[in-house]
């Protein structure tokens, strides 16, 4: 290896490192002490600082029915991507979190848990080891004394005690043919239902209707700057889901964006997308104030992006027959 090449691969180590440490993992449970079939929680955190780590790709470690033998998982959540910090936005938190359960007593060890970092899976980053105690129910011993058992109780036959049994049983069978009475009657009578199917109404139509009432209402006027950039969101989401088929509604921005470098959709649409979805996680997030200039801009991009990628709804022409 020559002296450039080793002064190249030192260097790339040392920028791998420092990416690395941006990034922490840990893993915490809500109690490490249950009883036997009680539940508690395991929250799994990933912070990584979206300044320096702008291409993070992240590989999660993959849940099934059991974290180890006598361990149950319940639930798995979605991931939930927060801003812990409002005074360092840069600094971005996913978490998912584990409802799990034990039905046999005794002290587990739950191995730490991997993620693999950008592809690296030779330097992967683990939480810390966690032990959870499963305890047995206490019982009372002073409940628990032997007993003679008793002999069996030895009662004249009454024939009248079945006499609830026998007026149950002629009420049900008196309903039954009273039911089936009724059902051959509507059957003779019953009208044909004419099923009318209303035309779902396009999505662009919904969505530039809701801009519409967004920019008429101006709620940014009255302080409310968090739901004015929220509904415009949340609209070019909804947007986005009847459009393109894409589950916008449960995919954080960056996912969204991501998606759309596949979409056959032009450059100056995806920027304002972009705009849109980032200056509004900046403001439900980090509880940015834009200026007023910018409200009018992000409410114009969703309007251009809506309209620049709407699909254009064709009316079948009905061809009267010649007589």
């Amino acid at each position: 290896m020559t002296l450039k090449k080793y002064i190249l691969f030192i260097f790339s180590v040392i920028a791998f490192n420092f990416a690395t440490a941006q990034t922490e993992v840990h893993a915490v449970l809500d109690s490490n002490s249950i009883r036997i079939g009680a539940q508690t929680k395991l929250d799994i955190y990933l912070t990584y600082d979206a300044s320096t780590q702008k291409k993070l790709e992240v590989v999660w470690p993959e849940f099934e029915d059991t974290i180890k033998k006598g361990i149950e998982i319940l639930n798995v959540t979605k991931i939930d991507t927060t801003i812990p910090n409002k005074n360092k936005p840069n600094i971005i938190q996913q978490r998912i979190q584990l409802t799990i359960t034990s039905f046999d007593t005794g002290t587990y060890y739950i191995d730490p848990l991997k993620f693999i970092i950008n592809k690296d899976t030779a330097n992967p980053l683990f939480t810390e080891p966690l032990h959870l105690i499963v305890n047995t129910v206490l019982t009372d011993t002073a409940l628990a004394k032997v007993k003679d058992i008793k002999p069996p109780y030895d009662e004249p036959f009454d024939w009248r005690w079945y006499l609830p049994y026998v007026y149950i049983g002629l009420a049900i069978l008196a309903a039954i043919i009273l039911l089936i009475l009724i059902i051959k009657k509507l059957n003779k009578k019953k009208p044909v239902e004419v099923v009318v199917e209303i035309p779902k109404i396009p999505a662009h139509i919904s969505a530039l209707e809701a801009l519409e009432k967004i920019k008429s209402e101006a709620v940014w006027k009255e302080n409310k700057t968090k739901e004015y950039y929220s509904s415009i969101a949340d609209t070019v989401r909804l947007y986005i889901e009847e459009r393109f088929n894409i589950s916008a509604l449960e995919l954080t921005s960056d996912e969204i964006i991501k998606i759309f470098k596949s979409q056959v959709v032009d450059s100056e649409s995806k920027g304002k997308l972009t705009q849109i979805l980032t200056l509004s996680d900046f403001v439900k997030f980090a509880k940015q104030i834009p200026i007023e200039a910018e409200h009018t801009l992000t409410l114009n991009n969703a309007f251009d992006f809506v309209k620049g990628t709407m699909r254009e709804e064709q009316l079948e022409k009905v061809v009267e027959p010649k007589l």
